[in-house]
């Protein structure tokens, strides 16, 4: 009876990455047609029908609305409970290697220093998986992220002396998207984490790319920054595509911890206008709900 519950829960786990990688939650696709509508430049106007276009041939054909469907990551929040804890880290690595198969998507893995491509998007420590366990809870909600290469490339991390303040870490941010913001397909969305080490505050940043386009830090200072950023990045004029637009970014979304005395770290990640991150909760008779997509069907 358990090894058919971790089959069906692999089965589900399969179909929902490669529902994921052909499919754009509900609320990137919506600031996306937001974003087109308010702009007035025939070329990035282009560029968003293109986008729309590329959407709907994706859904039309099954296929993965970006050829590169990125390095799988996962984010679960487990119940202490929940009946399948044990197995969870093998459910989710086999359904990697079935949706490659079945979406399919791309195989991106390359093991490090040998160079050799693992052909299944399964290798070291990936799919990569975060943990957060939930005491007393019997459900499991996870998070899936596809993490491209265009989008990671802006990625870094960087500890400042506190005495130079936000401003260098409101610097630091500009130059990366400045400098290679065109090359992580916007517009895009950015999360920037900060901390007391390097560590923290570039897994703060990715944090920060899982919560909703257009939410905001519970922090109101950390909330103003979110706005002072977004309305600042969109005025380089990257635009779609990198063609000048309106709009540079789907938003800015900031995710802090405690800092030491001495160290102000900050970190950067960005996400690509093909955001392919979404959420599904399964409760402990595995029946599941999707969180990201309106009128999903697996």
């Amino acid at each position: 009876m358990v090894e058919e519950e971790y089959g069906k829960f692999t089965d589900v786990m399969a179909r929902f990455i490669a529902y994921s990688a052909k499919h754009l939650p509900d609320d990137v696709a919506d600031r996306l047609a937001q974003m087109r509508a308010e702009e007035d430049s025939p070329m990035a106007k282009a560029f968003y029908d293109a986008m729309d276009q590329n959407l709907r041939l994706a859904d039309e054909l099954g296929r993965p609305c970006c050829q590169d469907t990125g390095v799988l990551q996962f984010y679960v929040r487990a119940g202490t409970r929940f009946p399948l804890l044990d197995g969870l880290s093998d459910c989710l690595v086999q359904a990697v290697k079935l949706a490659t198969a079945a979406a399919p998507l791309r195989h991106n893995v390359v093991e490090v220093f040998d160079e050799k491509n693992t052909g299944n998007n399964v290798g070291t420590r990936i799919p990569w998986i975060e943990w957060e366990p939930v005491p007393g809870s019997d459900s499991a909600e996870i998070c899936l992220y596809m993490a491209g290469g265009g989008c990671s490339l802006p990625g870094a991390a960087k500890v400042l002396p506190p005495i130079g303040g936000y401003e260098n870490a409101v610097e630091f941010v500009f130059d990366r998207i400045a400098t290679l913001g065109v090359n992580a397909c916007p517009p895009l969305l950015v999360g920037v984490g900060f901390g007391g080490s390097a560590d923290v505050a570039a897994k703060l940043s990715k944090l920060a790319l899982l919560r909703p386009v257009g939410s905001r830090n519970p922090n109101p200072r950390a909330a103003q920054l979110e706005e002072m950023l977004e309305t600042g990045l969109n005025g380089l004029g990257i635009g779609p595509g990198g063609v000048t637009g309106k709009r540079s970014v789907m938003g800015v979304n900031i995710e802090q911890a405690g800092r030491h005395t001495a160290t102000l770290a900050v970190g950067l990640s960005t996400a690509c206008w093909s955001h392919r991150r979404s959420r599904i909760r399964f409760g402990p008779d595995l029946r599941y709900e999707i969180l990201s997509f309106r009128g999903a069907v697996l």
